[in-house]
């Protein structure tokens, strides 16, 4: 199965193994609560995955990579004590706590939750004196003679030998005592995940016209060569990083995080081929309105990388318009409702400045600290002091307000208007062929595109998506495209 798909398996498996009865009895004991064990190829995201279901539960996760660990470290040190058995005094020999038991009992009092997830990534690839105490923790849930807390969850990761020499084969004893589950590296559901993180558009591009490198693990003379989903999340952050600062991007830079040498030499090359291409079309100029002549004759001799390319440029444009008109829309409601809850708290008698500074806390928890437009209405909004009155107080925030929403109507007026450019552009250079199809379903996937497209009527969005976005018609005209 995909990484998505395993997903979902997992966080259904969590529901169930947590579900409790009318006592508050875990309705599959502990014992029947199988360990999930995730085989599958690296930087495919198995520790992500986990990390998103134990903060979509409600619940802790403690992770662990395995390989870093000792035996001593996992089961404790031994320790001697003094005890008596049938009236003869002994010597008996116990352990330690382990660290990782240790650690799931500390996170359990920082949060103050009871249920978690303890992930131990790299399982197979342990050494071999540390071997029989992962089994035996796979098979019984504990380390030496300290078990995991009820409530807790064993899932456990590794890669399948081809990806990793050090990889030691589970016997059929412990097999039958997990839930396995081989997940295999995905494009079409990674390019979702990448869409909504915001991948640089050069990648996304280059990926969709690449699909081949997305993800590869060859051995050569020179070593293993790899490229791996990981890999592009990194060099995403890095790209971006660079540009801010207005560095170059060599190839050897590339290769670091694309580790085969023809896939980061076209990745390399087609970065330059992306920039000069939205240079020499003149993509901002294009969603202003102000195409040049020479471009439309250009586009049409181009071949289908490029036109493609084009699209994409396009596409990243509008999307900057979009997100802008998505943030002032999250301001501006956000903003609306805190305003709403202040004029009640006024209107029960608290002092207005008193009662501001109060719900603005209690908001603050859920605000992201990234959201600066909402952070500077708060800071504008304010009651200078505490001696105004509620209906004075009320009206400087209200015309905060009253600019947050001139400004939200220039981004909506900015956008609709580029998105009109673009059609004129699109419908120009390529009629109604297949680089619409590609167009409008990019627009369709596009989360702050749909939630514009939802609020702002385009004729030609709509009816472009009708004609081209249906079943037979959609395949033939992609089909098409990726024939020449």
């Amino acid at each position: 199965m995909n990484i998505k798909e395993a997903k979902e398996e997992i966080r259904h498996t969590v529901w169930a193994y947590l579900a409790k009865d009318a006592s508050g009895n875990y309705k599959i004991p502990a014992i029947r609560q199988r360990p999930i064990l995730m085989i599958g190829p690296p930087g495919i995201g198995k520790t992500q995955i986990m990390e998103q279901i134990a903060a979509e539960c409600g619940i802790d996760l403690v992770s662990y990579t395995i390989t870093h660990h000792t035996r001593q470290s996992a089961v404790g040190l031994p320790m001697i004590r003094e005890a008596v058995y049938q009236g003869t005094q002994h010597s008996v020999t116990e352990y330690t706590m382990s660290e990782i038991i240790a650690s799931v009992y500390r996170k359990m009092e920082d949060s103050g939750r009871t249920e978690g997830i303890l992930f131990l990534d790299e399982i197979n690839c342990v050494s071999e004196t540390l071997a029989p105490t992962m089994l035996q923790f796979l098979q019984c849930k504990t380390f030496g003679n300290q078990a995991l807390p009820k409530g807790w969850i064993v899932a456990a990761a590794g890669n399948p030998p081809e990806y990793n020499t050090s990889v030691r084969e589970f016997d059929v004893v412990t097999l039958d005592r997990v839930r396995l589950i081989s997940v295999e590296a995905d494009y079409h559901v990674w390019m979702e995940y990448a869409k909504e993180q915001k991948l640089h558009g050069a990648l996304l591009s280059y990926l969709k016209l690449r699909e081949k490198n997305f993800y590869r693990i060859e051995a050569d003379p020179d070593g293993m060569q790899y490229v791996t989903a990981r890999g592009w999340e990194d060099f995403d952050c890095l790209l971006k990083s660079y540009e801010a600062f207005g560095l170059p991007v060599s190839e050897e830079i590339v290769y670091e995080y694309l580790h085969q040498k023809d896939v980061a030499e076209d990745v390399a090359a087609y970065l330059d081929l992306y920039r000069k291409y939205r240079d020499d079309y003149g993509i901002d100029k294009i969603l202003a309105g102000k195409v040049k002549p020479a471009v439309f004759a250009r586009i049409t001799a181009a071949g289908f990388d490029e036109r493609l390319s084009v699209v994409n440029l396009l596409l990243d444009g509008l999307k900057k318009f979009f997100a802008r008109t998505w943030e002032e829309t999250q301001a501006a409601d956000r903003f609306f409702s805190f305003l709403t809850s202040w004029r009640d708290a006024m209107e029960r008698g608290e002092n207005p400045k008193e009662s501001y500074e109060k719900i603005k806390e209690e908001q603050a928890a859920g605000v992201d600290a990234g959201q600066g437009t909402w952070q500077k209405l708060w800071n504008a909004g304010i009651p200078s002091d505490g001696s105004k009155a509620p209906e004075e107080a009320f009206a400087k925030a209200r015309e905060v307000f009253e600019g947050q929403r001139m400004r939200l109507e220039e981004a909506e007026g900015a956008a609709g208007r580029a998105l009109e450019y673009a059609f004129d552009f699109m419908e120009e250079a390529f009629s109604d062929g297949e680089e619409l199809v590609v167009f409008v379903t990019e627009l369709t996937v596009c989360k702050e595109a749909a939630a514009f497209l939802a609020e702002y009527a385009c004729g030609r969005y709509l009816l472009y998506h009708k004609q081209l976005l249906v079943g037979s018609r959609k395949a033939e005209l992609l089909s098409e495209l990726r024939r020449e």
